[in-house]
Order: C-alpha cells, then sequence, then structure tokens
C-alpha cells in the first residue's frame, strides 16, 4: 500500500533524521548546510557567503536541470530561482493586497492617445540601467518587440502579436505603440497581474550579437537589482549578488535598498530535509509545506513564523486557486455530462481534510476566492449558484460546505473555528458541488459511458476508462496532494485512475503542449475584480493551437464561443466602466453551466519564514505584501527586511 499523501511518518521520520544530524559532520556542497567560518566572524554558507548577509529561499521547482538556461523567451526556461524576481523588471508591478498596479520600468502609467484604444504612448522610468553600465532606453523594448515577433520558436510570440500592431520611437524614453485591438486593459496586457509577465525587456546591445534562438543567455545582463554570482551545474543552487549600483535600478529607485547581499536559493530534496534546514537557520524562506510539517516548525523553532498566528496559519488568500484540469480535445473530457460527473463523484470535504487538513477555501467558479474576488463574484453569486439547476431540475450546488466542513474539524477538536456563518463563508468559502455519486452515474451514463462486471467505468467503444492526473513532484504541495487526494475519490466511483508524479520542467511541459489527460494544475488567477486578462489566456478560441504545439495561452484548448463572446464583449471596455464587472459576472455563470475544469480550493500557502537573521516579511500583522517571494514583485519586498544582527 502506498502512503497517504499526508505523510503519516513524516512525523517519525523527521525526529530519526534529526536525531542522526545532531552529531554528523558539516555536509558538503550539494547538500544542505552551512559552516562556521574560521574567523569566528560568524557562519558561511555551503556557497561561501557571509551567512547573515544571505537570504536562503526555498527553490519552488526542485532541482533544474537546465540551470544555465536564462533567455527568457525560450521554451523550457524555469524563472522561480531568481530570474523572475531579481533578473528582470516588468513595465508595470502588482501590488496584490491593494490589487492596484504601480509603474516599474516604466515611469507612468500608458497614455491613451485616442479614444479606442488602439495607441498609447509609453514612458520608461530615466537612469535605469542594465547591469554592464548601458542605461535601458527605448531601443531596448523596440528590439524586444522585435524579437519576439520575429522568432516563431518563441512560446510567446503568439500572444505578442496578437497585441501589438507596430511602434515608433519618439526618444530615448518615449515610445509609441499601436495595438493589433482595442487594449484598454494595456498595462495588464503587457505588465503584471498575478505572478509576473512574459513581456520582458532584454538588452539588445547583448542579444542582437547572438542567435537568440540558441542563446542561453548566461550569465544574464540584468534590469533588476541583483545579478548571477554563480549556479551550481547539477541545478540544485543559484546564487544571486546585490548589484553596486543598486539605486540605478527601478527597485532603487521605488523602494530602496534591498537588505540582503545575496540571496541564495537552494533546493534541500524531500520535505523532511526542508522542515530541518529551517529548524537548523539554515533555509529562511520555504516554499508550501504541509501542515503537518508545520506543527513540527514551530515546535521546534522558536523563530518560525507563519503567516497567522493561530488556525488556519496559512495564507488563503494565494491569486490562484487548484483543481484539476481537462485536456477538453481528448475524448470523453469533451463533454461535460463527463466533466460535471467529475465533480459530483468528488467528495469536496475529505479532499479538503486529506490535501490541507481543512485549512482550505472551497471555490467553485474560475477564479480565486481571495478577498476582493469574494465579495465581487463568490458572494453575489452564492445564491444564483444555490439556485442553478441543470435541464432536468436537479441543482447541484451545496452551500453548506462552509458550515459542515467547520462542524467536523469541531468535532476533531481543532481550536479557532468561527461560530458565526457569515465567518464562517469568509473561511471555508461560499459553497461546492455535492457529494452525489447517483446523479454522477447517471451523466457518466448519458455520456455513453458503462459500468463493466467489476464496477469499474467502462468508455462507449467498451474498453477500460483510464487516465492518468499529473501531479507536481518536490513543489506545489497543496497541488501534489489533491491529485491524491482527488484519485482517491474517483477510484472509489469505479473510475481507474492514476497519480503521475513530474519534475517541473515535464509537468509545464506537458501542460503547455496540451501534452496531458488530467492535472492538478492551477489555470484559475486574479486578484483585481477585473480578471479580463487572465481569463481571456485561458479561455479564448483565439489562442487555441493543435496538441503537441506551445499554447500561447488557452492550453486546456477549451473551445467555447460563449465565452469567448463575453470575452471579445468584454476586450474593449476599460477596467473603471460598471459594465465590466457585469460582463465578468456573465462570464462566471456561463462558465458553471460550461465547467472546462474542475477548480475545488483556493491555494493555502505555508510559507513560513524562520526569523533567526533576517526579520519583518510579510504577515498577517504586517501585510505590507502578500508572502509570494516567488513573484517578480519580491525584490520590492527586499528593502522592508530587516536583519536581526546575529551571526
Amino acid at each position: 500500500m502506498r502512503p497517504s499523501p499526508r505523510h503519516p511518518i513524516l512525523a517519525l521520520l523527521l525526529v530519526v533524521t534529526l536525531v542522526l544530524s545532531a552529531c554528523a559532520a558539516p555536509a558538503p556542497s550539494g547538500d544542505a548546510g552551512t559552516q562556521p567560518a574560521a574567523t569566528g566572524q560568524g557562519r558561511v554558507t555551503e556557497v561561501g557567503t557571509p551567512r547573515h548577509e544571505t537570504l536562503i529561499v526555498d527553490s519552488l521547482n526542485g532541482r533544474i536541470d537546465n540551470p544555465m538556461q536564462m533567455n527568457p523567451y525560450m521554451a523550457g526556461t524555469q524563472f522561480n530561482n531568481g530570474l523572475h524576481q531579481l533578473a528582470y523588471s516588468n513595465l508595470w508591478e502588482m501590488n496584490t493586497i491593494t490589487g492596484e498596479q504601480f509603474p516599474a520600468l516604466a515611469a507612468e502609467m500608458p497614455e491613451p492617445l485616442n479614444d479606442d484604444f488602439t495607441k498609447f504612448r509609453i514612458k520608461l522610468r530615466e537612469g535605469v540601467y542594465w547591469s554592464d553600465g548601458v542605461e535601458l532606453t527605448t531601443e531596448d523594448m523596440a528590439y524586444t518587440i522585435d524579437m519576439v515577433l520575429n522568432t516563431p520558436e518563441f512560446p510567446y510570440r503568439g500572444a505578442l502579436s496578437q497585441i501589438i500592431k507596430s511602434y515608433e520611437i519618439i526618444d530615448s524614453h518615449t515610445i509609441e505603440i499601436e495595438t493589433v485591438k482595442p487594449e484598454p486593459r494595456i498595462s495588464f496586457r503587457l505588465g503584471v497581474v498575478v505572478w509576473g509577465n512574459a513581456f520582458r525587456i532584454i538588452p539588445k546591445h547583448i542579444f542582437e550579437k547572438e542567435n537568440v534562438v540558441t542563446f542561453n543567455n548566461y550569465p544574464p545582463v540584468t534590469s533588476g537589482p541583483y545579478v548571477v554570482k554563480d549556479v551550481d551545474p547539477n541545478g540544485f543552487w543559484f546564487l544571486w549578488e546585490k548589484r553596486e549600483d543598486w539605486q540605478r535600478t527601478d527597485v532603487g529607485m521605488i523602494a530602496g535598498e534591498p537588505a540582503p547581499k545575496y540571496i541564495l536559493y537552494r533546493f534541500y530534496g524531500p520535505e523532511e530535509r526542508r522542515v530541518i534546514a529551517g529548524i537548523q537557520n539554515d533555509l529562511d524562506i520555504f516554499t508550501d509545506i504541509v501542515p503537518e510539517s508545520w506543527e513540527i516548525l514551530k515546535e521546534r523553532s522558536e523563530y518560525a513564523r507563519a503567516w497567522f498566528p493561530h488556525f488556519p496559519y496559512a495564507n488563503l488568500d494565494d491569486p490562484c486557486e487548484r483543481g484539476i484540469a481537462f485536456q477538453t480535445q481528448v475524448a470523453p473530457f469533451n463533454q461535460p455530462e463527463v466533466r460535471w460527473a467529475l465533480a459530483l463523484a468528488t467528495d469536496a470535504q475529505s479532499v479538503s481534510l486529506a490535501t490541507f487538513a481543512g485549512m482550505l477555501r472551497a471555490s467553485p467558479l474560475p477564479v480565486p476566492p481571495v478577498a476582493p474576488l469574494q465579495e465581487t463574484y463568490h458572494k453575489p453569486l452564492r445564491q444564483w449558484l444555490t439556485d442553478f439547476a441543470f435541464e432536468d431540475g436537479y441543482k447541484p450546488f451545496d452551500p453548506d460546505f462552509a458550515v459542515k466542513m467547520a462542524e467536523t474539524l469541531r468535532s476533531q477538536g481543532v481550536e479557532g473555528i468561527p461560530t458565526d456563518e457569515a465567518a464562517i463563508i469568509d473561511l471555508f468559502g461560499v459553497g461546492w458541488w455535492r457529494y452525489d455519486p447517483a446523479k454522477a452515474t447517471e451523466l457518466l451514463e448519458k455520456a455513453g459511458l458503462s459500468k463493466g462486471a467489476d464496477g469499474k467505468w467502462l468508455l462507449p467503444d467498451g474498453s477500460p476508462w483510464q487516465f492518468s492526473i499529473n501531479a507536481p513532484a518536490n513543489f506545489e504541495v497543496q497541488s501534489q496532494r489533491l491529485a491524491f487526494a482527488v484519485a482517491d475519490a474517483w477510484r472509489a466511483f469505479g473510475i481507474d485512475v492514476n497519480v503521475q508524479q513530474m519534475e517541473a520542467g515535464t509537468f509545464w511541459s506537458s501542460y503547455n503542449n496540451g501534452t496531458f489527460t488530467a492535472g492538478s494544475y492551477w489555470p484559475g488567477c486574479g486578484v483585481a475584480p477585473d480578471v479580463f486578462q487572465q481569463m481571456y489566456s485561458v479561455y479564448h478560441n483565439s489562442l487555441i493551437v493543435d496538441v503537441g504545439t506551445p499554447a500561447p495561452g488557452n492550453a486546456i484548448r477549451y473551445n467555447s464561443e460563449a465565452l469567448t463572446a463575453i470575452l471579445d464583449e468584454l476586450a474593449p471596455i476599460p477596467s473603471s466602466d460598471p459594465r465590466t464587472i457585469e460582463l465578468h459576472t456573465q462570464f462566471m455563470k456561463q462558465w458553471v453551466v460550461e465547467m472546462p475544469w474542475l477548480p475545488m480550493f483556493g491555494t493555502s500557502k505555508f510559507v513560513p519564514f524562520i526569523a533567526y537573521y533576517w526579520d519583518n516579511l510579510p504577515t498577517s500583522d504586517n501585510a505590507y505584501e502578500g508572502p509570494w517571494w516567488w513573484w517578480s514583485l519580491f525584490k520590492y519586498q527586499l528593502p522592508k527586511y530587516k536583519p536581526t544582527g546575529r551571526l
């Protein structure tokens, strides 16, 4: 029998490993550990930097198999080890607490030059320099546009070609662009709305000398406040050093001097080793850990901090939600009855408990249940969801999910569960779909499937219905555990499904190329109420390409004339227009009817930090930003970090 994805033996493994490691010699390079300095000036890291000057960050994507590929437009480049967070800045960045954009490399928000939003003036911030001392100008931006549009090998080419029609350089810091169609949200299209943006200005004087299709861009000349100092050729760590001229970056001008001199992205391996590294003060900022690990970490380290100091501990407002995505060009997932059947065959409460001990906020909509979107869409649509019915009159929504989840956790002795229904909904969501295997059976039979003598489902041609759920391996633990929990539920329903764990490169390549059947992915993202850009990139028909071809968007290849029509109506309307929310609400309702994929829960981020060497990181009591260090805005948080002075 395979171990549960909740790792019931994690605590025992951790205790044993701690005992063994207590008398172990310092680890060699490539393994966990910092070492005492011979000079008595404090510890040094395994890569030779002073520990008190080095911020050690967990590796979001595990070990990277192409660590020196740093061309931001080349397929397969991995960004989450500093390239995205430290090396490049965007034209416009997003504060995810307020949902407001602010100018970054741009000096101001884009200026519309006509009433139909097809011409814009963009001014770049003066005084920004590349790390090699060359000034960043509109020549770089123009070259980036031309390079991408003229390089079909770049996956982003398809998306950019639908945005920019032409441009004119006015001066060294002013450029005017004409768009293919009205783009009232041009700052969203070419700037940050959630994690980051694919449009990154690159240095013309570097790339114009190379074959950009094969150019790895290592080490990169950066516009951000850090440069690469060293990289492990095996992909276990990436060391970045603060630029001496950090003042000549947008971060320096906007936020001030980043506190850490060095930032080390480090992959320690399995979760228990990461927890040990934190307890030993060898890891400052974690990527996801499970609730059980957090319990151990906070018990063994007085410096461990989570977003909340009490239940649910994790931050529940990560602007991407988790669920099961389907390749909708593959039968039988092209049939809405099948997708709905899978929803009703899922006991969401059991899945929540198995995934993150119930510390999850349910989502029945294609946008995450973060606070601004809860208030704009989830709560206002709760009654509509309750009344929503299939053609036969069946109502699939369960508005009592949150109350039942609260009752279950209280019965388990969990403290801090609110009793007020409004507070319960704030914590656990507005509801989810009913657990109704009988109705799920009816829907599958309507779609032509049947059950064999062994109780397992057969496809319409009589062959076994077998498929895999792609899941992350050694990263994004909520999605990993969710895949196992959902697979358990579907197997109990008679579906022959297994979980295929994948390293980051393979996991995302399968998604972007459409070479998956189902996957524990997260297509639903958003922060601000205007989520047009996110919905467009996931559902617009114009972005559909053949399976096997890298997608510029719409990776699930979902073809909906109704959703596309609403997006087309939204496209020319600015965010400030009241019709924006009305049309988005219409989009949400139509989306529920079609159910392109199965969103389940907002993302709960157990991303604790160890306040031994560094403090003043964001928490619920100090929420100057969310704890999203893997996003492009990380560089703007760094000036707020405070060294503790411990050596």
